[in-house]
């Protein structure tokens, strides 16, 4: 039983596509990633110590990764006992998630290809992923 896997991910969600013996299972994850985000009490995005000006740029960009790691960390757990995958979508998340995946010698093997792809229905990603298989 060949189990072969595609990954469809942008920042907002990751769709899994496994295919096994001609028969299909999905996935869906959703990343929790905060962009636009305010905390209560939060004032002005910059401040001013004496003649500095400080700004939260840098805690909102460590958060951001920190998010994004995270997400990109479920992601491989759930397609470790794939025996291909090909990754395929619209952002630049899906080079973070080849790097990660590069990485471990062991996943690296697994990944066949990268392809960039637009948004789609289930059904299209389904189809685009029978079609890269056969």
């Amino acid at each position: 039983m060949k189990r072969q896997t595609g990954i469809w991910i942008d920042k907002e969600k990751a769709v899994l596509i496994t295919l096994s013996n001609g028969n299909h299972t999905i996935k869906n994850i959703n990343s929790g990633i905060t962009t636009k985000e305010r905390n209560g009490g939060e004032g002005k995005d910059s401040g001013r110590f004496g003649n500095q000006f400080l700004n939260s740029e840098k805690k909102r960009d460590s958060k951001l990764n920190q998010q994004l790691q995270n997400f990109l960390k479920e992601v491989i757990s759930t397609t470790k006992e794939s025996d291909s995958m090909v990754i395929f979508g619209p952002a630049e998340t899906k080079g973070e998630l080849e790097k990660m995946i590069r990485s471990n010698n062991e996943m690296a093997k697994m990944l066949l290809d990268v392809k960039t792809a637009d948004k789609m229905t289930e059904n299209q990603m389904i189809a685009w992923l029978r079609e890269y298989y056969n």
